[in-house]
């Protein structure tokens, strides 16, 4: 087995400099834009429901569920594509020229989306569609190479608060999405006044509102276009150079650069390293299987029944807020005020919990190790979950309502500092280079299936009982008090399956996956610590 390379070992024990905060950001831009967009259309379905499905309904606003399903599940779909394409692609091309592909394919369908354009309802609704799916399939991208990037950049000591960094700004991503849609529809309102639709159900959606969606849904482009000439900037990591495309003099100048320390390739290294067998593995072989088998049945499982838990919870937050009278009756109401009420409801929950929760799992995450985090959150959610669900009806009581929504807090509070991030962070740490981009991106896409099963599941399941009350079009359900108890029970299959995951913690990452491990005599460590480090 080769030595330790010492690019490789520089990077590890580097103080945290400025060219971390620059990776996060950079980073963490991409993030944010793929929160705006995945959560922004929960904002306006309703709005399309009163401009493009106005047939005199009782209840305005409800897509047809198969619309609804379209518009809101084909972009889980695209992710879901995108995961595993450019998750592998990654791997074969090198992070840094995948990047730049996936930030231009966002921004172009950020724009496209909210140009969807047809002469009848379903020519809309279809190129709506078309363009969330592409949207969707570079958001994808974005979630393998992102922690991949950090990852590799980061020293061991705060790798985990560094890559969970660039995962809360999600947080601030579905805040901005609901900050941004409260401002559109306040102007909106002030402009163009309209009777409630139970005054005047026309008139009610002025054509005006057609607009609302549009911008709001374009928005997203911008923060990920100004961070565009930073991406291509950014040099590729040292881990791929070295590792994955053996190029140890690149690397080494690579990192003379981030970490301003004078670094000699050192290539004799570097073909030690792809000779030696043992780390020549592929995906499908039976040593990854022994190896990483488990780790990566724990990665995929823990995601893929995180989301199907998150993503649930998102859906019916509308109804729930309706239920303890955030939001009046849909038909008290015109079109644009209802977004109002929509956003206002979603912006207070992001405030209180989601975006608190995020980042206390960056405060603590390279303290208490991401086993205990994850173990504590799926503990915690299962809980909240049983708490709500068994004494459901006393919540339903106005009196009760404020409990209400603290639990429903919690349960967020406790995904965000909890598996939430953990399973973001994890699968980034623990495969080999080569394979590393992949295997996130496998892990992150069984995740947004668990988003697909979650939130078209539940909008079927949590109807109500009775189908003459369930929403238009769709099925009797098994109700909110049973599809909460499924959740609970989800929620501590998690808590089983994170016994798969290994703890990360303080370890480089050439330890976690066993690749060109040190067999460094005691004392040679103190190298590094030397203006010019060989490499």
């Amino acid at each position: 087995m080769a030595k330790e390379l010492q690019v490789l070992s520089a990077l590890d024990v580097a103080k945290t400099q400025w060219y971390h905060f620059t990776a996060i950001i950079i980073a963490g831009m991409g993030f944010f834009t793929d929160a705006y967009d995945l959560f922004c259309i929960s904002l306006v379905t309703k709005l399309l429901g009163r401009i493009y499905h106005v047939d005199g309904a009782e209840k305005p606003g409800t897509l047809p569920p198969n619309v609804s399903a379209a518009v809101n599940g084909v972009a889980f779909c695209g992710t879901l594509a995108g995961q595993l394409f450019f998750g592998w692609l990654g791997d074969k091309m090198g992070r840094k020229k995948v990047y730049g592909m996936t930030l231009m394919l966002m921004v172009i369908c950020s724009v496209a989306s909210g140009l969807s354009f047809g002469h009848n309802a379903k020519a809309v609704m279809s190129t709506l569609c078309f363009f969330r799916f592409w949207l969707g399939f570079g958001i994808g991208g974005d979630y393998p190479l992102s922690a991949t990037i950090m990852s590799e950049y980061a020293n061991k000591k705060t790798r985990g608060a560094f890559i969970a960094a660039v995962f809360a700004m999600q947080g601030f991503g579905i805040l901005a999405g609901g900050m941004f849609a409260i401002i559109v529809s306040s102007a909106f309102r002030a402009r163009f006044d309209a009777p409630a639709y139970e005054v005047d159900a026309v008139a009610s959606t002025v054509p005006q509102a057609d607009y609302v969606w549009r911008i709001i849904l374009m928005v997203g482009a911008l923060p990920a276009a100004l961070t565009y000439y930073w991406r291509m900037k950014m040099p590729e990591t040292a881990r791929y150079t070295a590792l994955v495309a053996k190029n140890a003099k690149q690397a080494a100048s690579d990192m003379s650069k981030v970490l301003q320390v004078d670094l000699e390739a050192e290539e004799q290294k570097v073909q030690q390293l792809a000779q030696d067998k043992s780390n020549s593995f592929g995906l499908l072989s039976k040593e990854f299987l022994r190896r990483h088998g488990l780790h990566l049945l724990g990665t995929t499982s823990t995601w893929f029944l995180l989301d199907i838990a998150f993503y649930s919870q998102n859906l019916f937050q509308k109804d729930i807020f309706s239920a303890i009278g955030w939001i009046p009756p849909a038909k008290t109401m015109n079109a644009i005020e209802e977004v109002f009420r929509i956003a206002r409801a979603q912006t207070l929950i992001a405030l209180c919990s989601t975006v608190p929760g995020y980042w206390f799992t960056v405060a603590f995450i390279d303290k208490m190790g991401r086993f205990a985090i994850q173990l504590m959150g799926f503990f915690f959610m299962t809980v909240f979950m049983f708490a709500l669900a068994i004494p459901y009806n006393h919540w339903t009581h106005r009196d009760n309502r404020i409990g209400f929504v603290v639990m429903y807090s919690l349960t967020f509070f406790f995904a965000n500092f909890g598996p939430n991030a953990t399973t973001f962070v994890v699968p980034a740490e623990i495969f080999p280079a080569r394979l590393r981009s992949t295997c996130h991106g496998i892990s992150a896409a069984s995740g947004k299936l668990g988003a697909i099963v979650g939130a078209f599941g539940f909008l079927y399941l949590a109807q109500n009982k009775d189908k003459a009350k369930a929403d238009a079009g769709y099925p009797a359900g098994i109700g909110v008090r049973n599809s909460l108890i499924v959740l609970g029970v989800v929620n501590f299959l998690g808590m089983v399956f994170t016994l798969l995951v290994p703890e990360s913690k303080g370890k480089s990452l050439e330890e976690m996956s066993g690749e060109n491990e040190d067999d460094n005599q005691p004392g040679e460590q103190s190298s590094y610590n030397s203006r010019t480090i060989a490499v």
